[in-house]
């Protein structure tokens, strides 16, 4: 049974990293209205949907965003991940003020940028301070393993390790899982439950800015949503065609 729903609402995001998962850019687009994702979203939850997460793209440049936190929040668990830029903007800021979600991860993409980690680090204080719990979400590539492990320790001292997800970067420069372990110094971390090898999530799905589904956000053979809702999302999951990301 699907209890974790991922939904990325555009592939719009104006920072455009070149090995972002969602190929999202500039000129990015979305096929989703705010009111068809708060439609099909809470008729998922409805149906057992316990923690949504809204994704991108980046969630805070799509236009609806604030109107789908104050639909869903009362509703479920709710996440929010994004680059934290446009979080700089007082506007911005202030109506995240208004319309909270339960949680909000920051990602830190290039952690051998100070400029970047010291804007996530003040972003992560900042939020601290609020309603809102902060995470962090560290991307680490194969050859940034020394700089990701001093980024890991120097957001320790902001917030606690089960508030920071350890990410190995895909498609090309991908660290191996004893690599991505010696960024927490060997201790206990979080990273993705595919880090030791790849098996089909049986709990989550991941529905895309294009309307299309898997069951990892990361794996290619996304399938379309005939019917946005519950059963359009459990039917598109069973055509699914698992492969790995790879």
């Amino acid at each position: 049974m699907i209890d974790l729903l991922s939904i990325d609402l555009s592939n719009y995001c104006s920072k455009e990293c070149s090995f972002c998962y969602n190929h999202s850019r500039k000129d990015g687009n979305t096929m989703w209205k705010t009111e068809e994702v708060i439609l099909f979203v809470s008729d998922c939850i409805a149906h057992g949907i316990k923690a949504v997460s809204l994704g991108g793209g980046e969630p805070f440049e799509y236009p609806g965003i604030f109107d789908i936190i104050d639909a869903l929040y009362p509703q479920c668990y709710l996440s929010v991940t994004t680059n934290g830029l446009p979080l700089e903007h007082i506007k911005t800021w202030n109506n995240l003020m208004l319309h909270k979600p339960d949680k909000i991860h920051v990602t830190i993409h290039q952690p051998q940028d100070e400029e970047e980690v010291l804007r996530v680090e003040r972003l992560v204080q900042k939020l601290a301070e609020t309603d809102i719990k902060p995470g962090i979400n560290l991307l680490v590539g194969a050859d940034k393993i020394e700089v990701a492990q001093f980024v890991y320790a120097r957001m320790l001292q902001s917030i606690n390790a089960d508030q920071i997800i350890v990410i190995p970067q895909r498609y090309g420069n991908t660290p191996s899982p004893k690599d991505l372990a010696k960024v927490s110094s060997g201790k206990p971390f979080q990273s993705p439950s595919c880090l030791l090898g790849c098996k089909r999530p049986q709990t989550f799905a991941s529905v895309s800015w294009d309307k299309k589904v898997n069951s990892c956000s990361y794996a290619r053979g996304k399938v379309s949503l005939e019917n946005l809702d519950y059963q359009g999302l459990t039917t598109a999951l069973k055509a699914v065609k698992w492969g790995t990301c790879s």
